[in-house]
């Protein structure tokens, strides 16, 4: 029997935010703004990679909030509820997940990274997440200059009518 096995990347948002300097530096100044810093960085990662990213973010010490479900182009972005612990919601959506799914949970939280292990899921540190992303954004940059370099050389529109050209881009956006 075949499984549909999906792919998952799972963030600890915050945990990320305070071991990357970059995101750390702009958080002493806008902690939204390394909020989005990050998520940018993650769709990019998301939509090259395939892999389904969820980045979770504790709003534990937040009076009154709820939890709040963001879906953004390639990524989910939640903001747990009021005393709810990023690490805590990761491992209640990873226990909703089939076994047979591949889970990759990023955090340097030592504790969660033990139950994270006990549940099944592959835990990356900090700087492994960001080696990983360095890698994608490489093969990104590659990927953009080898079509760069084909759309130099053959130009499909000067040979094809307009509304040829319509539909292969209505069909474009479609995927």
């Amino acid at each position: 029997m075949r499984r549909n096995v999906k792919s998952y990347l799972i963030i600890d948002g915050y945990n990320i935010i305070n071991a990357w300097d970059e995101l750390k530096d702009i958080a002493q100044t806008s902690l939204e703004s390394a909020r989005e810093k990050l998520i940018d960085i993650i769709i990019e990662y998301a939509e090259f990679t395939g892999r389904k990213a969820i980045i979770v973010f504790d709003a534990y010490n937040v009076k009154h909030s709820r939890e709040t479900v963001e879906d953004r182009k390639y990524i989910t972005v939640v903001y747990t509820r009021e005393h709810q612990t990023a690490d805590s919601y990761i491992e209640k959506f990873i226990s909703t997940l089939s076994r047979y799914d591949d889970i990759k949970v990023a955090t340097n939280d030592y504790a969660e990274q033990q139950i994270i292990l006990g549940k099944g899921a592959t835990r990356i540190s900090a700087r492994e997440l960001k080696l990983d992303l360095d890698k994608a954004k490489s093969n990104i940059r590659e990927k953009n200059s080898s079509n760069q370099k084909k759309i130099q050389r053959n130009w499909l529109e000067e040979r094809l009518d307009k509304e040829t050209l319509s539909k292969l881009e209505n069909i474009r956006r479609m995927h």
